[in-house]
């Protein structure tokens, strides 16, 4: 293990600015200057409303319509605030088009990476996107503007067009499994990086926090950059403190 400390090292080490094939992994932490509420955080939407996390695990959202009607008016306050990619999503796009980029996997749902303009190809949504609704029923998928536009016009709990089903953001909800192809891609980009860049997550949802063990494994430096102390902190090369805003891009500055 390399020094560890809470401030980005002036200068980086050369093991960082001379790496190549960096993998990100970001969570919730890096949208969180966008306006987007982080999830465990001291001020995190499950930590001030533990029945929150209800909102998106499968079997009370299958059962219960007033889950699923309270879930729609959240995607419609999300759609509402209209979020933006803050200096911490532009960072990564700096990294992509400096070449250095391996793969970009976000727990995030929020389109926040693409919208600052990473390549579709490089982001891997391991936990699906909010862009999208799909039907619990035939699996019909559709843009959730216009789901919204139905919440707005009246209807709380919008079913399917297409069979009468239940309709769920195309994100996966706990209870749910992930997709397999998408996890394989995640798996074959932590194994083949030189520095795995760990930035916003707690690192203890899985399988996403265990993709830094398969990049250390694989001999890949673990730089963790999260406000709260992280299971992964006692293995990283460096651990930073300070707000992403900030950081991140002086850590990946050409």
């Amino acid at each position: 293990m390399d020094d560890v400390t809470g401030a980005v090292p002036e200068p980086l080490p050369d093991w960082l600015t001379a790496a190549r094939r960096i993998t990100v992994l970001t969570g919730a932490g890096i949208s969180t200057d966008s306006g987007i509420s982080d999830y465990r955080g001291p001020q995190g939407v499950w930590t001030r409303d533990p029945d929150a996390e209800k909102l998106v695990t499968l079997s009370y959202y299958l059962t219960d319509p007033e889950i699923r009607r309270r879930s729609w008016l959240l995607r419609q306050a999300m759609q509402d605030a209209d979020p933006q990619p803050n200096a911490g999503h532009r960072a990564l796009v700096d990294l992509e088009r400096q070449g250095r980029l391996r793969a970009l996997v976000t727990q995030n749902i929020d389109g926040l990476h693409q919208a600052a303009g990473s390549g579709a190809g490089l982001v891997h949504e391991i936990h699906g996107t909010v862009a999208e609704v799909v039907c619990t029923d035939c699996g019909d998928r559709t843009p959730i503007r216009e789901a919204l536009d139905r919440v707005a016009g009246g209807e709380p709990d919008p079913a399917c067009p297409r069979c009468g089903g239940i309709l769920k953001t195309a994100t996966v909800y706990f209870g749910e499994m992930l997709d397999e192809r998408v996890v394989e891609a995640c798996n074959a980009a932590a194994a083949d990086c030189d520095v795995f860049l760990a930035v916003g997550t707690s690192l203890q949802v899985w399988p996403a926090a265990g993709l830094a063990d398969i990049a250390v494994r694989s001999g890949a430096r673990l730089v963790v950059v999260n406000a709260q102390e992280t299971p992964y902190d006692g293995v990283a090369a460096l651990v930073v403190r300070e707000p992403i805003g900030t950081s991140l891009p002086r850590l990946v500055g050409g």
